[in-house]
């Protein structure tokens, strides 16, 4: 089993309509959100672990979990409200967001007693890890995960507007380093962190894989790096992509250690991450690919 550790939100995305104010449109949203679902839609047997609303919302949420085949037994629930996320699409498709965080469910996250039997790999990521108090919850599943020898995945999926303290935040990154296996960022991410994915291998991850949008990916291991070009493809939205890389990293790794992989292996296993996320920015919002799209199933 694979299990996505974070939050779920809401996305507000605009309809389509010129303006500043046009209509937005409520879509499921999250990047470990998006990625357990991606995952489930891939076929993997995975779980969401987070804190969810019990408002409308987060029944909506709920219940798609469901749909892509996404275990839900370790979600908490609260009368908190969900979180919200203003997306503002740019002209290539690009997202850019404003959040509604405060007293939302997902903040209150609390570290599980245990995960269940069989767990190989635990996905972190994203506002769960900058938002207190549940930031340290999640940070203490990271460190714990690590130390049972569970493959850990981390995108840190840098939102700005959500780190009021940058300094203090870049070193509690650097922190983080020594119990990730798998580091996952884009060239956004790495500009606004300001370290190198050679800085960041040596302090821990056996392998740093970096996203480069339409040209493709990079890995960056202790011997070698490859690279792959991204697919050409009609862009609606950005959304999600860097979501879906995630869950073909976990579901195309199949229980094989990242520094058990060769460049041959790696390079296939770019190309199936490059293709799906590719898949899924020609649909507005989140909407990752089904196995069968890919040829997996």
């Amino acid at each position: 089993m694979i299990v996505v550790a974070g939050e779920s939100l809401i996305d507000l995305v605009p309809d389509g309509a010129p303006g500043p104010l046009a209509p937005l449109l409520p879509r499921p949203g999250g990047g470990p959100y998006n990625t357990a679902v991606a995952l489930g839609r891939l076929g993997a047997d995975v779980a969401f672990c987070s804190r969810m609303s019990t408002d409308a919302f987060g029944e909506a949420l709920l219940e798609r979990l469901g749909a892509a085949g996404v275990a839900t037994g370790l979600v908490q629930r609260g009368p908190e409200p969900t979180t919200l996320a203003v997306a503002a699409v740019g002209s290539d498709g690009s997202a850019r967001y404003g959040f509604y965080v405060e007293g939302t469910a997902d903040r209150l996250f609390a570290l599980p007693e245990r995960l269940p039997a069989g767990v190989r790999a635990v996905a972190f990521g994203t506002c769960s890890m900058a938002l207190e108090p549940g930031a340290s919850a999640y940070e203490a599943l990271l460190r714990r995960s690590a130390r049972e020898g569970v493959l850990t995945l981390l995108d840190p999926n840098i939102r700005p507007v959500l780190i009021p303290d940058a300094d203090a935040y870049r070193k509690r990154f650097a922190g983080w380093l020594p119990d990730v296996r798998l580091l996952k960022l884009s060239e956004e991410d790495a500009a606004w962190l300001g370290g190198s994915p050679a800085d960041w291998r040596s302090a821990g991850p056996a392998a740093v894989v970096l996203t480069r949008g339409g040209d493709g990916l990079t890995v960056f291991t202790r011997g070698y790096e490859v690279s792959v070009p991204g697919v050409r493809v009609p862009v609606v939205d950005t959304i999600g992509a860097g979501d879906t890389v995630n869950a073909a990293l976990l579901h195309g790794l199949a229980g094989r250690a990242p520094e058990a992989l060769g460049r041959t292996d790696w390079h296939e296993l770019l190309t199936f991450a490059a293709r799906a996320a590719a898949i899924t920015c020609t649909r507005a919002g989140a909407e990752p690919p089904y196995a069968h799209e890919l040829g997996d199933g």
